[in-house]
């Protein structure tokens, strides 16, 4: 009989086996990464303990196909050799340096000629025509010249300031040739405010401003552009071009600057073309003034055919020399720019060869005071219209 206890009832079951502990697992705290929890070794139940091993099924491989050829080793590649400048690169190169230059010295240039208000407008002035005139003008200003340089260049000590030289430049607008005509200096006109005087005194009372006007108002011609240049500048320029050739026919002595020339073909410094385009009392220059400005207008083309040869342009001896000097040796009118000079120096490049019409305002004697009105207008008319010159009035 089993036992039931004090009171009987159910019997008891029969006691288990130990009692298997939990182990105690702590709530993971805030924060902090809870590791991984630890696996029991896994162990297979009792009927996969005594199964034989499976094997693994693979894809069946495809048949390769034929070998390819074996790659050939790689060969190393040869140093690249410099770089060969063909002869069209370094021609391109070369022009672009002179460009470069040339853009270089035409600022230069532009920005530094002295410019002077020179071509005021007036009432009554006379209307623009045809072509485009110049008045170009030498001074005899001694301005920047010590005694040193007044003695030689022998342009003596007078005080003030006139023009030895005064010529208007006509550049015409269809084929007919150039002109460069010649103002006698001690040419009777009128000179606004100042009634009737020899027309280089019109330089003394009112400078380039009142010169411009009277000749506007003698001749009829509107004066478009303006170039001066004084004693030392004439000459520097000369100096810079390693001189100007010239061609003389007779020895020339001047009896008033003691200045002498010998008789042949020479190469003429700045002192001897000074005192050769200024010379006038000498048995040379038997009409006095007349035969002065015609010797001014020859070595004026001589001068512009020397200047623009590639003997100049091309030797860095005579053009870096020209251009330090000729913008302190010329003065222009303010509204004036460096293409309408260029446009100059083209266009009487013909002097020497003939190709520029040369004259002095006709004239009724050798002393050259009075102008010979008939001549004069139809001279004046022509320049007007660009229309040939006369030969009745070409005076040389």
């Amino acid at each position: 009989m089993t036992y039931g206890g004090d009171y009987g009832g159910e019997p008891r079951p029969a006691p288990r086996g130990p009692r298997q502990h939990q182990r105690a697992q702590m709530l993971p705290i805030p924060g902090r990464e809870q590791p991984p929890a630890r696996r029991e070794a896994y162990q297979p139940p009792r009927e996969e303990q005594h199964m034989p091993p499976q094997q693994t099924l693979r894809a069946p491989v495809p048949p390769r196909g034929p070998e390819a050829p074996p790659r050939p080793p790689m060969r190393e590649r040869p140093p690249r050799r410099p770089r060969r400048w063909s002869f069209g690169k370094v021609l391109l190169s070369l022009l672009m340096v002179f460009v470069v230059f040339l853009a270089g010295v035409w600022v230069y240039l532009e920005f530094s000629i002295t410019r002077i208000d020179a071509l005021a407008d007036y009432e009554g002035r006379p209307a623009a025509a045809e072509g485009t005139n110049w008045l170009v003008v030498g001074s005899d200003s001694r301005a920047g010249l010590d005694p040193e340089d007044e003695a030689r260049l022998s342009t003596g000590d007078t005080a003030g300031q006139r023009t030895d030289t005064i010529m208007v430049a006509h550049i015409p607008d269809n084929d007919t040739p150039p002109t460069l005509l010649s103002l006698p200096r001690d040419s009777q006109v009128k000179i606004p405010g100042h009634g009737t005087n020899k027309i280089n005194a019109a330089f003394s009372f009112g400078g380039p401003q009142l010169l411009a006007k009277t000749v506007e108002g003698a001749t009829g011609l509107r004066i478009d552009h303006y170039a001066e240049i004084g004693f030392g500048g004439f000459a520097n320029i000369v100096d810079a071009i390693g001189g100007v050739e010239m061609c003389l026919e007779t020895e020339m002595n001047d009896s008033m600057t003691g200045a002498k020339l010998a008789a042949g073909c020479q190469e003429l410094d700045g002192a001897q073309a000074l005192s050769f385009v200024r010379m006038r009392y000498s048995s040379a220059t038997p009409r006095s003034d007349l035969d002065r400005v015609a010797n001014q207008r020859k070595f004026i083309g001589a001068m512009v055919s020397e200047m623009a040869s590639p003997t100049t342009l091309l030797n860095p001896f005579y053009l870096f020399p020209l251009l330090s000097e000729a913008p302190e040796a010329l003065t222009m009118d303010e509204g004036d720019h460096l293409h309408n000079l260029v446009g100059l120096a083209i266009a009487m490049r013909g002097i020497s060869s003939g190709g520029v019409v040369t004259t002095t305002v006709p004239v009724t004697s050798a002393s050259a005071e009075n102008w010979d009105k008939k001549k004069s207008e139809q001279l004046f008319d022509a320049l007007k219209n660009d229309t040939a010159i006369p030969d009745s009035v070409i005076v040389n």
